[in-house]
């Protein structure tokens, strides 16, 4: 009998259960989902739902001295988005001394996160990465981190998800850890593009810079700071005269394509697919680490129906071609009066909020 598939996120369930093993299997995934995935054999509770934002910052090896020093200077500009966005901070990979491999840190970090509630979670990848011709991997100290391993360990999220991977050859992160609700950002196109890349350094200067912010919100959206430092990189490459070796991909929609930022005039995308497949950016532009004023007074659950209105009203005009002109514009008239309700009611209950002390 063929063994069942091993993660280092926890192994799957076989099969040929006997009824106290199926009996187990119906209430272990709400007692002993921790345990499981951090490898641990007690039990333990799950962790309450996310109300806040969350950055795990991964460092992977540098190989030498210099982009150890560049790693660095990025994970601090992380470090200080989070900081300033509020969030619940995690960093691997900048320890001097470490009992655990950086593999089995960023294992248990994963483990403690709660995999439910309207906190996003924000996974940063900061280094080298390599493509044998069929898994991806992100170079760590010690053992690496394979593409498929790291699609097992998100598996029990629910909650949004940002995975942001700034290494070499990190195409095929993409299309292996697309999901509903997720942002997945990658520095190359495919696992050929091997050379060192130098987006992330432009990633973490534009997170939380205001020359990023591109539809004059007061905040840069995830979508921003992806084209903004797109748009850098490609003029390193041009002034410098070189042949450019990274073309960066975004994928939100869940269909695992992805898309370059030059198909964006502003925030909005222009060009389509010739499949007609659906176009990302929309829920990217969603996500914020550092939120202006206006946006932290809004309540987390007005704040994700908001979202959730906003998704229809872009898969709505998505469609506008194959509906009617009076369908078309019905069906916007009641999203859009529920978005200015929800405003409404939010404004209400602001208003009549007692005075912080």
């Amino acid at each position: 009998m063929q063994a069942a598939p091993f993660s280092i996120f926890g192994r799957r369930a076989s099969g040929g259960a006997s009824v106290s093993q199926r009996r187990w299997r119906a209430f272990r995934p709400a007692v002993f989902l921790l345990a499981a995935l951090s490898g641990g054999s007690g039990f333990g509770e799950p962790p309450a739902p996310a109300e806040k934002p969350a950055v795990l910052i991964v460092v992977g090896a540098p190989g030498e001295e210099e982009f150890g020093k560049r790693f660095s200077q990025w994970a601090k500009l992380w470090q200080q988005a989070a900081e300033r966005g509020g969030a619940n901070l995690v960093t691997i990979g900048l320890e001097q001394k470490k009992e655990s491999t950086d593999r089995d840190r960023l294992k248990q970090a994963l483990a403690d996160e709660p995999k439910e509630g309207p906190g996003e979670l924000w996974l940063v990848l900061i280094g080298h990465g390599t493509f044998d011709g069929k898994e991806a991997k992100f170079n760590l100290t010690g053992p690496d981190l394979t593409a498929t391993e790291l699609a097992e360990g998100l598996k029990p999220f629910h909650r949004p998800l940002a995975v942001i991977d700034t290494a070499a050859a990190s195409g095929p992160f993409l299309s292996k850890l697309s999901a509903s609700n997720r942002v997945i950002i990658t520095a190359t196109r495919s696992g050929h593009e091997q050379n060192y890349a130098r987006f992330g350094q432009y990633l973490s200067e534009a997170i939380a810079d205001p020359a990023a912010d591109l539809d004059k919100d007061g905040q840069t959206s995830l979508l921003e700071a992806f084209l903004t430092a797109a748009r850098r990189t490609a003029e390193f490459y041009q002034v410098e005269g070189r042949l450019a070796t990274e073309h960066a991909l975004l994928d939100d929609n869940g269909d695992g394509l992805g898309t370059p930022a030059d198909w964006f005039r502003g925030v909005q995308a222009v060009k389509r697919a010739r499949d007609g497949a659906a176009v990302d950016g929309v829920r990217a532009h969603q996500f914020h680490l550092v939120r202006s004023d206006a946006e932290k007074e809004l309540p987390p659950a007005v704040r994700v129906r908001r979202d959730e209105l906003e998704l229809e009203i872009a898969a709505l005009r998505e469609t506008k071609s194959q509906l009617n002109e009076e369908d078309y514009y019905n069906r916007l008239e009641v999203l859009l009066l529920e978005m200015a309700k929800l405003y409404e009611r939010s404004s209400d209950v602001q208003k009549a909020a007692p005075p912080a002390q």
